[in-house]
């Protein structure tokens, strides 16, 4: 029944986000890793094609906040770049140069079921799926790697120009952020850049998108080191609505500037959604809920 309500509260207190049932996507045959309930299944039909009502330019974002449904364990050396809701299961993509990591978590007990390293010469960032498969992000290396959904090896490289950050799928492509306030659009099978959309806040460029997630036609963005997720039209660009996370920021409580929030993952079927941050020591189920404090246009 929680997971019921949850996803009510996801999909009425975000104007117009609403969940869609998952389906099989991938290669049924595929090993699943050991110790796994099974292996995930990706890519439910419909995520993101859902039709939105464009929000007229410079217009007022509605204000949401969080309140923790469910406190879990998270291991405190993930630098955590990705986070991605499968069968049950988080995929996990870390950071910094010599400990990056794509990992299978099973969420309630943070346990790591699966788990691969990337080479040391690289900087792991977001993750997305597509077709079946994973994709994970490099930061300054300009390489995406494409991994197999159980096993979690490495498939395949594609390369892009620019940096990654963040990364989510539509069903259709891969949207990438890269800090700035451009998100690109890209091909899956190539990787090539297909199209940019330009956020704006209140009429000003918002810059600092980081970690992705996309729900239902609109992206929920995390603005690096701020405790705020912006919900993006995905038709126009426009920041519809602001998520004040300062509740999580504020009961982790690091000092370590690095240690901000960046992670978000949503269950396509119940809803229900996970927050984290990096070396945070909880990842959060949480409900959104309406608010009261908006930052200002474009973060100031």
């Amino acid at each position: 029944m929680r997971a019921a309500v949850v996803g009510a509260s996801v999909a009425v207190a975000l104007g117009g986000i609403v969940t869609v049932a998952a389906v099989v996507g991938g290669d049924p045959a595929d090993e699943s890793p050991p110790g796994t309930r099974s292996c995930p299944q990706l890519d439910p039909v419909g995520r993101g094609q859902a039709e939105v009502v464009p929000a007229p330019a410079g217009a007022i974002p509605a204000a949401y906040t969080v309140e923790v449904v469910e406190r879990n364990p998270h291991d405190r050396g993930a630098f955590t770049q990705g986070l991605l809701h499968a069968g049950g299961l988080l995929y996990e993509g870390t950071g910094e140069y010599g400990a990056s990591r794509i990992r299978l978590v099973e969420p309630e007990s943070g346990d790591v079921l699966a788990e691969q390293s990337l080479p040391e010469s690289m900087f792991g960032e977001g993750v997305a799926a597509h077709d079946g498969r994973l994709y994970q992000l490099t930061w300054r290396e300009e390489e995406v790697l494409v991994r197999d959904r159980c096993t979690l090896r490495e498939v395949e490289r594609l390369i892009y120009d620019g940096e990654g950050w963040g990364l989510t799928g539509d069903g259709r492509m891969l949207w990438r952020s890269d800090g700035s306030s451009t998100l690109s659009a890209h091909d899956p099978e190539t990787f090539a850049r297909v199209g940019t959309l330009e956020v704006r806040d209140r009429g000003v460029p918002l810059d600092l998108l980081n970690e992705l997630e996309l729900v239902d036609g609109q992206i929920l963005a995390n603005v690096w080191k701020s405790p705020w997720i912006a919900q993006i039209d995905l038709a126009t660009g426009e920041v519809i609505g602001w998520i004040d996370a300062s509740p999580l920021v504020g009961e982790v409580g690091s000092s370590d500037p690095e240690e901000v929030l960046n992670g978000i993952a949503v269950d396509e079927e119940s809803g229900r959604l996970w927050l984290t941050g990096k070396r945070w020591p909880t990842v959060f189920e949480v409900r959104i809920v309406p608010g009261t404090l908006l930052p200002e246009p474009g973060m100031g």
